[in-house]
């Protein structure tokens, strides 16, 4: 059995972590294949937009423990670690660059890595029984895929330092009323939450939307006035595009639009 899966169907694709014995912990190969399987669908022209989920009753159970107390995994005390990170092939950085849209549709809880891989998405649905499990510091690391810089950006310095350095727990209610997810819906309800956002995003123009991703991230580093100017940068090929063009047609003529991505 694969420990990820890879679907496409209606402009959307799935991606899937498939270890459910483990609680879909990520081993040292998971993360070369997540990384792959994320270009995939970040290159994938039939693809719009993307959802990260999990089988069974977790979504991420962070990394995989035993694998790392075996010598064999990550972290591993026969394994050395490289004096560099190759930015091109970790999943956090390959995800956060990525300009399609991505959902985590959390069908489960997320402790550790799989915490701060469902903060590196863009939109995410939680089930009403799953947790967020910052336990980092409780296991002697710190937020080591993104935690440390998307927390003090969505929350605030002191909520985020409160959070990190207890190693707390937080409920599916914490997380929507802190502002950590877009929603919560009944377990069973997940997939199609997500799909149904999903789908209602791959109708729009896909060179607009991932535009608009793009501009998003980077103007969190950018002066108002050296953004504007990229915006406007961004609008030129977007004006001589045919879905500009699909767009203003349907507009006038009161019909849903066919946005065929050029």
């Amino acid at each position: 059995m694969s420990a990820l899966t890879y679907a496409v169907a209606g402009h959307i694709a799935t991606i899937t972590l498939n270890r459910p014995e483990r609680m879909n912990t990520i081993s040292s190969a998971m993360l070369d294949e997540l990384t792959a399987t994320l270009v995939r669908a970040n290159e994938d022209d039939d693809v719009r937009v993307v959802i990260l989920t999990g089988t069974g009753r977790a979504f991420c159970a962070g990394l995989d423990l035993n694998e790392a107390t075996s010598g064999d995994g990550i972290g591993g005390g026969q394994r050395k670690a490289p004096p560099t990170l190759d930015l091109r092939n970790t999943p956090p950085t390959v995800l956060f660059a990525m300009d399609k849209p991505v959902i985590c549709a959390l069908n489960g809880s997320a402790a550790g890595y799989g915490m701060d891989l469902a903060l590196g998405c863009d939109i995410r649905i939680m089930a009403h029984d799953a947790k967020l499990a910052a336990a980092f510091v409780k296991r002697g690391v710190l937020p080591e895929s993104g935690g440390t810089w998307f927390l003090p950006r969505m929350l605030g310095w002191a909520k985020a330092a409160e959070i990190i350095f207890t190693g707390r727990t937080l409920t599916a209610d914490q997380c929507l009323a802190e502002g950590l997810v877009n929603a919560v819906v009944q377990t069973d309800q997940v997939g199609d939450a997500a799909l149904a956002m999903a789908q209602e995003i791959a109708a729009n123009a896909p060179m607009a939307v991932r535009a608009a991703k793009r501009m998003m991230r980077m103007g969190m580093d950018e002066t108002f006035d050296t953004h504007v100017q990229h915006v406007y940068l961004q609008l030129l090929p977007l004006f001589a595009s045919d879905d500009f063009k699909e767009g203003i047609a349907s507009f006038l003529e009161k019909r849903p639009a066919a946005f065929s991505g050029r």
